[in-house]
């Protein structure tokens, strides 16, 4: 300012700064009064998440405040706010176990768990989980931060415990109960059908009687042993959709969990289709293949 203002008086310029004082010295005070009455109001209580059923064990609603501690004594406890309440995701690996669960915020999780003498950002972890927006590229994912990142080991969830894990037994055990069943099944659906096809010898001598010859008949059995099957494969599976839901309903009432434990699906349905009507038809078949053998006077006759 003294480059352009050398011909005004030095009062005018005193008179200017000390307006440019004044006005530092309001917006001074404007800043101080501010800061002060920031300080002056209390901390805002951090939020947390409640599952279902703790809140519905301790009676809590959205928007009580809570205290949450590490020890069983309480000591260093902190006030949180309920922000909400959801359903915990459901593991068949914890059924039995009501959990009665809290989330937090990160930071303040690190602060309710930090001891006296761990310094803040020395925590650590044991692992994460990573949620791909294409799943496909887990396994992409999962070479690349190996490739990257010595130390650290990735893998997809996907059968990562191997053949050795919980569910993949649980599957080949369904599996051999299923193969076993089917079997037996199929031999008790044989000798039912042979004996219904007995019953029915003296019409199958008269058919044999009048010419039609035994590869027709055949062909009538084996569509109505078609027709017999599919019925049949649609009864058990509109069974199967009528006690889905209170199979599902009752568990989870007695588990208090939301997991599906009976879930009918269109690929289930389809395999239970493909095995039921062919083994049907076959039992059909070949319970009466022996009985066309014989010529039709004899059935006739007896």
């Amino acid at each position: 300012m003294a480059t352009h203002r050398k011909d005004e008086p030095f009062g005018s310029f005193v008179t200017f700064g000390s307006f440019v004082s004044f006005r530092s010295f309001g917006t001074f005070v404007v800043l101080a009064c501010a800061s002060t009455l920031l300080m002056a109001q209390p901390p805002e209580t951090p939020s947390i998440l409640i599952s279902r059923q703790l809140a519905e064990l301790e009676q809590i609603a959205v928007g009580d405040e809570v205290r949450l501690a590490t020890s069983e004594q309480g000591t260093g406890a902190r006030a949180f706010r309920v922000a909400g309440i959801y359903e915990p995701t459901p593991d068949p690996m914890r059924l039995g176990a009501v959990p009665r669960e809290v989330r937090l915020h990160l930071t303040d999780l690190l602060a309710l768990e930090r001891g006296a003498s761990t310094l803040a950002g020395a925590e650590h972890v044991e692992s994460i989980n990573v949620a791909l927006r294409n799943p496909d590229e887990a396994e992409a994912f999962a070479a690349d931060v190996n490739a990257r990142i010595p130390g650290v080991f990735a893998r997809t969830t996907t059968g990562a415990a191997g053949s050795g894990s919980t569910f993949v037994v649980l599957e080949r055990f369904h599996l051999a109960i299923a193969a076993v069943t089917i079997v037996a099944a199929t031999v008790f659906l044989l000798a039912l059908t042979i004996m219904l096809v007995d019953e029915r010898r003296a019409t199958v001598g008269v058919l044999r009687l009048i010419g039609l010859p035994a590869r027709r008949i055949l062909l009538q059995v084996l569509l109505e042993g078609l027709l017999i099957a599919g019925a049949g494969a649609l009864f058990g599976l509109l069974l199967a959709l009528a006690s889905e839901g209170l199979i599902n309903r009752f568990f989870q009432w007695r588990y208090d969990t939301a997991l599906i434990f009976v879930k009918v699906t269109p690929e289930v349905a389809a395999t239970c289709l493909a095995i039921a009507v062919p083994l049907g038809a076959a039992a059909t078949v070949a319970a009466s293949w022996a009985l066309l053998q014989r010529s039709g006077l004899r059935l006739a006759r007896r």
